[in-house]
């Protein structure tokens, strides 16, 4: 890791069995200053990266203390420096070669390798936090490796019990422009905000190349978005219009924000929204993930008395007859010898 020491290579592991490595959440929750996570989630090409090095820039030019990491292991370059960098830990060409998998295959088998010293990156994240004010996480272009994968799903949780998390899309805006392609990022989007759970924050990016403008139309006004459909006559024209209803209520209660990582404008809007989506995490998430972690604890108590009561009704079972040893004795056969019996 390049926050204070490498880490070694380490050999395979299931990604199932990073939630034992993983340390128990919420030990930070009684800190007096905590830093919020954003976690940066969008397909490749939508400048994701390039997203990440602008709010990078910015906390250094407002003076805002920040930590990075990197989770995404077949990056060749990274705009910026990371604290933390999985390509420190693991390294994806071998993974891919040890294992003989192919590209995606290589970016899960390592995120999930990494996942399994993740406890040591908490580590590293509190002896820091109290001096942060924002941790950025930067995921692999495949989003469905992390959204949808164990590995991803225990990072997040993770860092959500811990620290105020808010998770931040990034969209092309300019290859948005069609409604099919509109619909299908919006749906990508509510997928990631009800499996993730978490404050959501949907960043129109390259704004710089086209306005948002219009994307927010169609968030707003269905029948703008019903004209934009105008032409289309095909069944998937009519599957777009009618998801478009079906996606109402999350529009309603999503947060936008038009961001040019290029030239940097939009910036600040998009810091605002993480404000906001903190204070939403503080008053409505944080509640109810120390009730989920409650009910937990509750249940491994539960379960740890049910068992303790199990062992002492077993030890207090009938030890069974008792056995006479002597007669046992009259029966068996003497020993003998058997080198005296040959020589009779």
């Amino acid at each position: 890791m390049a926050d204070d020491n490498h880490q070694q290579q380490r050999p395979a592991a299931a990604a199932s069995d990073a939630a034992a490595a993983a340390p128990q959440p919420g030990s930070a929750s009684s800190s007096p200053h905590q830093p919020t996570v954003i976690i940066c989630i969008g397909m490749a090409g939508s400048g994701k990266t390039t997203f990440m090095q602008r709010l990078n820039s910015h906390i250094h030019t407002v003076k805002a203390p920040g930590y990075v990491v990197n989770l995404d292991p077949a990056v060749a370059q990274l705009p910026f420096g990371a604290n933390i960098d999985i390509r420190d830990t693991v390294n994806y060409k071998e993974v891919m070669k040890q294992y003989n998998l192919g590209p995606n295959g290589g970016i899960l088998t390592a995120l999930n390798l990494f996942t399994t010293k993740f406890d040591q990156v908490l580590n590293l994240i509190d002896k820091r936090a109290p001096t942060l004010d924002y941790i950025l996480l930067d995921t692999p272009g495949q989003i469905e490796i992390f959204t949808w994968s164990a590995s991803g799903t225990i990072i997040t949780d993770t860092l959500a019990a811990t620290y105020p998390t808010v998770v931040a899309y990034i969209v092309d805006t300019p290859r948005s422009t069609s409604p099919a392609t509109f619909m299908s990022n919006m749906l990508y989007a509510v997928s990631i905000l009800y499996k993730t759970k978490l404050p959501f924050v949907l960043v129109f990016n390259k704004t710089d190349v086209v306005d948002h403008a219009f994307a927010v139309e169609w968030m707003t006004d269905f029948e703008a978005f019903q004209a934009a459909l105008e032409d289309d006559e095909s069944y998937m024209g009519g599957l777009v219009g009618s998801m478009c209803l079906v996606l109402e209520e999350f529009y309603k209660g999503i947060r936008v924000a038009g961001v040019s990582a290029m030239t940097g404008h939009g910036v600040d809007d998009f810091f605002e929204k993480i404000a906001e989506a903190r204070t939403e995490y503080e008053t409505e998430y944080r509640p109810e993930i120390e009730r989920l972690l409650q009910e937990k604890r509750e249940k491994e108590e539960a379960r740890r008395t049910e068992s303790i009561a199990k062992l002492v009704h077993d030890m207090k079972l009938d030890k069974g007859a008792e056995v006479d040893l002597g007669s046992a004795y009259d029966d068996a056969v003497e020993p003998r010898d058997v080198e005296d019996e040959e020589n009779r």
